[in-house]
């Protein structure tokens, strides 16, 4: 039987003068931001903002006036999604070539203040609406702990595991789901120290979940 696609990750994310220019995600917190960054016209600036660009070039490349691609940018560069790389002088006119602050982007639910999902409402195990509201809250949490990285240039350690099963029988997953638990709960036990003076809690989250089958490839039209 073939083993199942499994990845593990330690990540450390390194702040200070080793880190890119460009992050690779940047967590959307500030409702305004997100507001601005779900404006069609912005997400195809950014996309194309992959690469530096002036609004002239940007223009060109997206295929709009270069005075509306001026008004997107300077609300873009107000809510820090865009960041200026350059200066340069042409004939009588600085031109200021930009680009994105990150190569994606990620809205926490924190954007959604008194309506993002709160698992404290719910704790059933086997409630796909309970999961959904504990992945909302790692992905506000971690953003938040991220954002803070950055500002403090500091270390910021994580762990994940991304694991594919295929389950024979319903029965099969039933008893692999009470294996699981049983396993993470007395790891939990194990190394748990409330007592630790220099001790720092963490969150555990473990998940199961039908995976989403993979869309199949549009084939490319035949030449006539």
């Amino acid at each position: 039987m073939p083993a199942p696609t499994m990845i593990l990750g330690l990540t450390t994310f390194l702040v200070g003068d080793t880190m890119p220019a460009m992050l690779d995600i940047a967590v959307i917190e500030d409702p305004a931001t997100a507001e601005s960054l779900l404006d069609p016209v912005r997400t195809r600036l950014l996309e194309a903002l992959a690469e530096p660009a002036s609004a002239t070039m940007l223009a060109s490349r997206v295929g709009l006036p270069r005075q509306l691609v001026n008004y997107h940018l300077r609300t873009l560069e107000r809510h820090g999604l865009v960041e200026l790389e350059t200066e340069r002088r042409k004939g009588n006119v600085t031109e200021r070539v930009m680009r994105a602050s990150a190569g994606s982007y990620v809205i926490s639910p924190a954007a959604l203040t008194a309506l993002q999902p709160d698992p404290g409402r719910s704790s059933d195990q086997r409630s796909a609406v309970w999961l959904l509201a504990l992945a909302a809250r790692l992905v506000r949490d971690v953003g938040t702990l991220l954002a803070g990285a950055t500002r403090e240039r500091r270390p910021l350690s994580t762990f994940a595991l991304d694991a594919e099963i295929r389950f024979a029988s319903a029965a099969d997953r039933a008893a692999f789901a009470e294996e699981l638990g049983a396993a993470v709960t007395s790891l939990v036990s194990r190394y748990h120290d409330d007592a630790a003076p220099r001790g720092r809690t963490h969150h555990v989250l473990v998940a199961i979940h039908p995976s989403v089958p993979t869309p199949a490839p549009v084939p490319a039209p035949k030449e006539a």
